[in-house]
C-alpha cells in the first residue's frame, strides 16, 4: 500500500531544493539533495513529518472507509440473520486493512 503520494514528496523535494526524484520501490523515495552528486533516500523523519501534515493517502482512504463500510454491513447482517459470521468476516477485513495501514 502507497502511505504516501508522489505528489508529497515532490512538492517537498521542490521546496527543499532536491532534485530528480525516483522511487526506488513502494516507501523508498530518493533524490538529489542541493549540491550533491549522488542521490540519498528521503530522510524518513521528513517523511514522517510529510504524513502527518498531509495525512492518509488515496489508497489509505479506500481501505478505511471499505472496513468500515464492511463492518456495518456485517453488524446488519448478523442482526437480521441472527448469525455471528458476518462479524467475524469483518473482523478478518478489519485485521488486514489495520495491517496493511502500518506504516513500518
Amino acid at each position: 500500500m502507497k502511505h504516501y503520494c508522489d505528489e508529497w514528496i515532490e512538492e517537498w523535494c521542490q521546496e527543499n531544493g532536491w532534485t530528480d526524484l525516483f522511487i526506488e520501490r513502494p516507501g523508498s523515495y530518493w533524490a538529489f539533495p542541493p549540491f550533491a552528486v549522488m542521490p540519498e533516500p528521503i530522510p524518513p523523519k521528513t517523511l514522517r513529518s510529510i504524513k502527518a501534515q498531509k495525512g492518509f493517502s488515496n489508497e489509505e482512504r479506500l481501505w478505511s472507509i471499505s472496513a468500515v463500510v464492511g463492518t456495518i454491513t456485517a453488524v446488519i447482517l448478523s442482526y437480521c440473520l441472527k448469525c455471528p459470521m458476518p462479524l467475524v468476516f469483518a473482523f478478518g477485513l478489519d485485521a488486514v486493512t489495520v495491517a496493511l495501514l502500518e506504516d513500518e
